[in-house]
C-alpha cells in the first residue's frame, strides 16, 4: 500500500488536480495496480458540473485513470520520475462511460500495463464504484525530456 505522501513522491500532481487517494496495491508480476479515489463532495468542480446534480466529470474518472497509469509504470521502472523528464497523458482509446460518480462514491481503479515502445507506455483501465464498473479506457502516456 502506497499512502498519499508516497503518491506525492511520485507524481508531479497537487490539489486539486492529484485524483490518486491511495494505492491498494501494486503486483509487479501481473504488471497491476489497484488505486482508490474517493469522490467528496466538497470537490471543486461539483460547484459547476452539475448545480443541483452534481456529477463527476468523465474527463477527470480518465484523468485518474492515467494518474494510476503513472504510478504503476514508475513501480515497474523501480524508480521515481527524474528530475529532467515528465510523464504526460498522451491518450485515450476505446473510452466508454457506464454510469455517473457522484459525491461520496468510492472509484476503484484498475490498472495493467500492456505494451511499451522507446518511452510510450500503455495500459488497459478500469474504474469500478461498489464492484461494477463505471468506466474502462485505454491509455498512453508518454515520457518526454525537460528543457534545463
Amino acid at each position: 500500500m502506497i499512502r498519499i505522501e508516497g503518491i506525492r513522491e511520485i507524481l508531479p500532481h497537487r490539489y486539486p488536480f492529484l485524483l490518486v487517494d491511495r494505492v491498494i496495491s501494486v503486483d509487479l508480476n501481473h504488471n497491476t495496480i489497484e488505486c482508490i479515489k474517493n469522490v467528496s463532495v466538497n470537490e471543486p468542480f461539483f460547484n459547476g458540473h452539475f448545480p443541483g446534480h452534481p456529477i463527476m466529470p468523465g474527463v477527470l474518472i480518465i484523468e485518474a485513470l492515467a494518474q494510476a497509469a503513472g504510478i504503476l509504470g514508475c513501480q515497474m521502472a523501480g524508480s521515481k520520475p527524474e528530475e529532467n523528464s515528465i510523464y504526460y497523458f498522451a491518450g485515450a482509446d476505446k473510452v466508454r462511460f457506464k454510469q455517473p460518480v457522484v459525491p461520496g462514491d468510492q472509484i476503484m481503479m484498475k490498472v495493467k500495463y500492456t505494451a511499451r515502445k522507446r518511452n510510450i507506455w500503455k495500459f488497459f483501465c478500469e474504474a469500478e464504484v461498489n464492484d461494477r464498473i463505471i468506466c474502462s479506457a485505454e491509455v498512453t502516456c508518454a515520457r518526454k525530456e525537460l528543457n534545463t
